[in-house]
C-alpha cells in the first residue's frame, strides 16, 4: 500500500491530542460537531427509534434536521467562527453513514478541503464500510468508531430485526452471520490503512450483559484501539422498550472487567447526530436556529462548485463520450477567461453503477461536466450528486466559458453528434 494514503504517525498522535471522545483529558478543551447528512440506515437494531425532529433527547439516532453535503459545509464554517474549541467533524447518523455513501464521502471532502486540520471522524454499524476505507484513509480520515453488540451470531440475532446487504434484506441467523462478517471486514482494513478504531457496545440487560467480555477479547484480538460500552437506552416503540437500562454498577461491573483487555471509554455522553460543542459544554441547542437556517439553504449551490470537468481526447476539443474518457481536464473561469487547472484519472471501467459514484466523488467541486454524449445510468447519478451532465461538441474553452455565463451553448449542442447518430468514436465498452 501507498503510505502516503495513510495518515501518517504524527498526524494521528496530534489528532488523538485532541479528539475529546478518543481522549479524555481533553474533553473540556476540544469540542465536536456531527453532520447530520445520513438519514438512511441499512439494519435494524431492537434498540433503536430515530426521530429526526426530537429537540428534546440526546442520543443517537437523533437530529432535528438534515443536511446536504454543501450545506454541512455552510452549516461548518458557521460553528467555527462563533465555537473556536471545535477540532473534531463527525457523521454520526441520524442513519449509517455508508448506507448514505455518496452525501458522506462528498461531505467529507469537502470539509478536508476547506478545514485542513480538522480531524474527520465517522461512526458506523459497519455493514458497508469496508470498501471505502481506501478512500477514507486518502482523505485521512483518522477515527472510526463501529458498533458491535455481538461476536456470537447466536447472540446477534436476538438484538438485530434485519440487515439490508445491497438490495437483499436478510432476517434472523443469516442477518447477524452477515452483518458480523462485514464488521470484522472493516474493522481489519481500517487497522491496515493505519486508522485509529473505537468499537461501540450496547450493553442489554438478558441479551448480550453476559457476552461482553467476549466481545472485548475478540476486539483485542483485532487491534482495535478503544471500547466504549454504552448502557442501553430504553426507546419507545422498539422491541427492546420493556429492556430496563444498565445500572451503574452493572456498567462499572462491566467497563472493569473489559480493561482487562481493551482502555474504556467511561466519559461517553450519547452525543446526537447533530451534537456540537464540547463533551461537558454541550451547545446543540443555542445552534438549532443556525442548523435549520442551513438546512434552508440551496442543496447545490454553485459558488461551491467552482470548476468544470471536460471529457477530451487532445484537449482542445468537447470531443469524448463520458465512458470513454480516462483522464477528465479540470477548468476554471477567471477574468471573462476559461482557465485549465489540472488533470484527474477517471475510474476504471467495470464495476457497474459503483463507477459513476465514484466519477461523482472524483468530481465533488465541478458544477458540470462538459462531454459528447453519456449513458442514462451516469447521467442520473451525476446529476443527482450536483454535477451537471452537458451533452456538447466544440472549443473547450467556448464551452466552458458558456457554463459560466450561460450563453452559448445551444450552437454547440446542435454540432454535437450522438452515439445513435453514428457520431461516437470510441469501443462502446464505456457507455454506460
Amino acid at each position: 500500500m501507498d503510505a502516503s494514503s495513510q495518515p501518517t504517525s504524527l498526524k494521528l498522535s496530534l489528532d488523538f491530542a485532541r479528539h475529546p471522545c478518543f481522549n479524555p483529558a481533553v474533553k473540556g478543551s476540544y469540542g465536536r460537531v456531527h453532520l447530520p447528512v445520513a438519514p438512511k440506515c441499512n439494519i435494524k437494531c431492537n434498540y433503536c427509534n430515530r426521530k429526526y425532529d426530537c429537540v428534546n433527547e440526546s442520543r443517537p439516532g437523533v437530529t432535528s434536521t438534515v443536511l446536504t453535503p454543501h450545506q454541512a459545509l455552510v452549516y461548518m464554517e458557521k460553528v467555527l467562527a462563533k465555537e473556536h474549541r471545535i477540532s473534531v467533524a463527525g457523521i454520526a447518523g441520524p442513519g449509517d453513514p455508508f448506507a448514505n455513501a455518496e452525501n458522506t464521502m462528498e461531505t467529507l471532502q469537502l470539509i478536508r478541503k476547506s478545514f485542513p486540520e480538522i480531524i474527520l471522524c465517522l461512526a458506523s454499524n459497519g455493514m458497508a464500510l469496508a470498501p471505502f476505507v481506501p478512500d477514507l484513509a486518502k482523505i485521512q480520515v483518522s477515527h472510526v468508531t463501529v458498533t458491535v453488540n455481538a461476536v456470537d451470531p447466536a447472540i446477534g440475532e436476538k438484538i438485530y430485526a434485519w440487515v439490508r446487504d445491497g438490495n437483499v434484506v436478510y432476517r434472523g441467523r443469516q442477518a447477524a452471520e452477515i452483518l458480523l462478517f462485514h464488521q470484522m471486514e472493516a474493522i481489519a482494513a481500517l487497522k491496515q490503512h493505519g486508522i485509529i478504531v473505537k468499537v461501540n457496545t450496547i450493553v442489554i440487560p438478558g441479551i448480550n450483559d453476559d457476552h461482553i467480555l467476549d466481545v472485548a477479547k475478540v476486539m483485542k484480538g483485532k487491534g482495535v484501539d478503544l471500547l466504549n460500552c454504552m448502557a442501553l437506552f430504553p426507546n419507545a416503540e422498539t422491541a427492546f422498550a420493556h429492556i430496563p437500562q444498565p445500572d451503574k454498577e452493572m456498567m462499572d461491573r462491566i467497563r472493569n472487567n473489559a480493561q482487562k483487555y481493551l482502555p474504556q471509554m467511561r466519559h461517553c455522553t450519547r452525543c446526537r447526530a447533530d451534537a456540537v460543542g464540547l463533551l461537558e459544554d454541550d451547545k446543540t441547542h443555542e445552534f438549532r436556529s443556525c442548523l435549520s437556517a442551513c438546512a434552508a439553504l440551496p442543496s447545490i449551490p454553485t459558488e461551491n462548485r467552482p470548476y468544470v470537468a471536460v471529457a477530451t481526447l487532445e484537449g482542445v476539443l468537447i470531443n469524448q463520450h463520458l465512458g470513454e474518457t480516462k483522464r477528465f481536464q479540470i477548468w476554471g473561469y477567471e477574468n471573462g477567461r476559461a482557465k485549465f487547472l489540472e488533470e484527474r484519472v477517471a475510474p476504471e471501467p467495470g464495476g457497474g453503477i459503483k463507477r459513476w459514484h465514484q466519477l461523482a466523488r472524483l468530481l465533488y467541486d465541478c458544477r458540470a461536466v462538459l462531454v459528447n454524449d453519456l449513458g442514462e445510468s451516469p447521467r442520473s447519478v451525476l446529476e443527482a450528486s450536483g454535477v451537471k451532465p452537458v451533452r456538447i461538441s466544440g472549443f473547450i474553452e467556448d464551452g466552458v466559458a458558456g457554463i459560466f455565463e450561460g450563453t452559448g451553448l445551444e450552437a454547440m449542442r446542435s454540432r454535437r453528434l450522438a452515439c445513435s447518430k453514428g457520431g461516437c468514436t470510441g469501443s462502446g465498452q464505456g457507455c454506460g
